[in-house]
């Protein structure tokens, strides 16, 4: 069965002095403020597609290591995941740096390392981004 989530944006204005209202419909958490200055320049408290991007990196990529650690019989701890999403106006996103670091029982850092990698080929964002260049940095505590 294919499960939908729905988001949905409303922008008024120009790019530059205009500014959106992000909605997450599917699970009603609320919404968030984007505008322009929010993804090239500082937050100021609202976000943009590029945060909203490494949240669904980061979280895709935690479930998917887990899942591959779980099916190995050293289910994780705890993970730590950080993806870092990188945006230059005019270009785009520039790439991607996932960061995780894990407390794994009974796994030692090269098999750590070798779920980490194999977690980032594998989880279904990084499929979807394949047009992007990824980079990891695994650490195992």
């Amino acid at each position: 069965m294919v499960t939908k989530r729905i988001a949905h944006t409303v922008w008024e204005g120009k790019l530059l002095d205009g500014g959106g209202t992000v909605t997450f419909d599917s699970s009603g958490i609320g919404e968030a403020e984007v505008t322009w200055a929010s993804r090239a320049q500082e937050p100021d408290g609202k976000t943009s597609p590029e945060e909203l991007i490494a949240a669904a990196h980061s979280s895709c990529y935690s479930m998917a290591l887990s899942n591959i650690l779980t099916k190995a019989g050293t289910p994780p701890t705890t993970l730590h995941t950080q993806a870092e999403v990188g945006f230059q106006p005019g270009e785009g996103i520039t790439g991607i740096h996932l960061s995780v670091r894990g407390e794994v029982p009974g796994v030692d850092a090269t098999a750590f390392t070798t779920a980490a990698e194999d977690a980032k080929k594998n989880c279904p964002v990084s499929q979807a981004l394949t047009g992007t260049t990824i980079t990891l940095t695994a650490t195992l505590d």
